[in-house]
């Protein structure tokens, strides 16, 4: 049996599966439909045309818009029809066209995207991806199963990611990029194939780093990527010199950490 709170706004023509639950003040617009085991926390909104299926949780306050299909079973050549969930946090905005898929069992069960993100038209977020926060796709952005997401990065119009790439915190990704290579927190990357050319100064500006700070992490970045040998053992090398500086020991543990692709860098992938 549903379970829809007093306060619902729901449009006689959006189709309502029994078994969902649908919390206070969420307003439900015309040939939406919500299937059986749904739940859409206080606030959420689908405009028009909408559909969220599966073992779905949408988080307070967030918004979604026609033609968007939220929570279908995964395109996995490996799905068979296993239980698997989508989560998404507070206070997120999905849309025309946005597509996100529940996770796979053999992937560890869930896709998940945190608070405050952005999906502009078309984007799409395949089985198994794993997002942070203050995350923005652009147009028509795709993230293939297993991608990983952290915090405040941002996809510039129609890049295409790697399954199971890395991108970290409050990286960079110009337009029509592709990801094949994880990329490295404060990372910009471009082109296709994708080259990390530098670092996102601007992202770290507004982010509040100090330039001095900065200065630190380029001067990092050239002797990871630009000295002999891996970059692996060269950001290695350097750790010691920058146990004081935050943000370059980000890089450093996101490079030692175990991964499934290479790195992206100024020579495309470099380990």
């Amino acid at each position: 049996m549903s379970r829809i709170a007093a306060s619902a706004v729901i449009h006689p023509m959006a189709v309502i599966e029994d078994g969902a639950v649908i919390g206070e003040n969420v307003k439900i617009g015309p040939f939406c439909r919500v299937g059986s085991r749904v739940t859409l926390k206080d606030g959420v909104e689908l405009v028009s045309n909408a559909v969220v299926t599966g073992l779905t949780e949408i988080g307070a306050g967030s918004t979604i818009h026609p033609m968007a299909v939220i929570g279908g079973v995964s395109q996995s050549l490996h799905e068979a029809g296993e239980d698997s969930r989508l989560v998404v946090g507070e206070n997120c905005t999905m849309r025309e066209g946005v597509t996100m898929n529940c996770g796979t069992v053999g992937g560890g069960g869930i896709t998940s995207v945190g608070n405050n993100c952005l999906f502009l038209a078309n984007s799409h977020v395949a089985h198994d991806c794993i997002l942070g926060n203050d995350i923005i796709l652009s147009n028509n952005v795709m993230l293939a199963g297993h991608v990983r997401v952290e915090d405040r990065a941002i996809l510039s119009g129609g890049c295409a990611v790697h399954q199971f790439t890395r991108i970290g915190r409050h990286a960079f990704i110009g337009g029509l990029s592709a990801v094949s290579y994880d990329v490295i927190p404060y990372g910009m990357l471009n082109g296709n194939p994708g080259i990390l050319g530098g670092l996102n100064v601007v992202g770290m500006t507004r982010a509040g780093i100090e330039r001095a700070v900065i200065h630190q992490v380029r001067r990092a970045f050239k002797q990871i990527f630009e000295s002999e040998g891996s970059a692996r053992a060269n950001a290695a090398a350097i750790r010691d010199e920058y146990l004081d500086c935050a943000p370059v020991i980000e890089i450093l543990d996101f490079i030692a950490a175990e991964s499934d692709r290479a790195l992206s860098s100024p020579n495309r992938g470099k380990n």
